[in-house]
């Protein structure tokens, strides 16, 4: 049992790092794609390193790497190692395979979306946004991140709790939308698309690690409260909780169900909620649940009946 326990474990570890590598060539497809051909800088540390790029020819990858392995030893010594030992997994990842890709050793550049022959240029930020807001939102929920402005953010806050990292991050990506207006020849434009890219980012980003976790809370009146929650225990796999309550009109004493259900399970909770005539019903969708949420245990109901 032990063994069969480890042997889990280790494939469980062996299949995340894979999936960091994963996202980390896909994120060095995105920058040569999208990113180096349209003359914008996106957020964090890789963007003041695509600025000194496009400045003095000198690679993202060696920056990237330079900067970003001496954060993740400040993080493996500060902070997590296992992050640390993601991060650096994906940082190096990033950078062999942006060297792949910029010295044509893989020759992606026939799909290369450039704006100097007509296409629009907000297409490059939109689609780089919401590629590196996935990845990102990936990255995070692997219990990594992609190094750069999030690592020395999380160090800043360990040593200064009391300050917002989300504020932290947000003037630093400033600061690089900023500086992108004197690198790219005082235009306005490379700074509009880098606040696009920033944006579609955090808000994909923040969708994916907060929308999988957000559940929907329904609490309900009924008249039949017993075979209402039989249907639902039945039908969604979800316990319900019952709780003494009183109408106040009425001085009529009652019971009320609390649910939580899986957020594509709502449609399906209200058709139960429909077909029982006199019931009434909320919902509220919350952001996180802990603890036994995802599916009863019908042992444990069994052999209570």
């Amino acid at each position: 049992m032990a063994e069969t326990s480890k042997a889990k474990g280790i494939i469980k570890t062996a299949a995340v790092y894979f999936l960091m590598v994963a996202i980390a060539c896909a994120a060095a497809v995105c920058y040569q794609i999208f990113i180096f051909e349209n003359s914008f800088a996106p957020a964090g540390i890789n963007g003041i390193a695509t600025m000194i790029q496009y400045k003095l020819n000198f690679s993202v990858a060696y920056l990237s790497l330079l900067i970003n392995i001496p954060l993740c030893v400040l993080a493996f010594v500060f902070l997590n190692k296992s992050f640390a030992a993601r991060t650096t997994v994906f940082a190096i990842t990033f950078s062999a395979a942006l060297l792949l890709l910029q010295f044509r050793i893989i020759d992606l550049s026939f799909l290369s979306y450039k704006t100097d022959n007509g296409t629009s240029t907000i297409l490059a930020p939109l689609a780089s946004g919401v590629i590196n807001g996935i990845i990102y939102g990936a990255a995070i929920r692997l219990n990594g991140c992609t190094g750069g402005t999030d690592i020395f953010a999380a160090l800043i806050h360990k040593r200064r709790p009391e300050l917002n990292l989300i504020w932290i991050i947000f003037a630093m990506n400033t600061a690089v939308a900023l500086t992108s207006y004197f690198v790219y020849g005082f235009k306005v434009e490379p700074v509009v698309l880098c606040i696009i890219y920033s944006f579609l980012t955090s808000q994909v980003s923040d969708n994916i690690l907060r929308g999988s976790r957000q559940r929907i809370k329904f609490e309900i009146i009924s008249p039949d409260c017993k075979k209402l929650s039989d249907e639902i225990i039945s039908e969604l796999k979800h316990t319900v909780t019952v709780v003494p309550a009183k109408g106040m009109y009425s001085g009529r004493e009652t019971e009320m169900l609390i649910c939580v259900v899986q957020k594509h399970q709502a449609t399906a909770m209200e058709k139960i909620i429909a077909a029982h005539p006199g019931a009434f019903a909320y919902s509220t969708v919350i952001n996180e649940t802990l603890g036994n949420f995802e599916r009863i245990k019908y042992n444990v109901f069994k052999s209570k009946r």
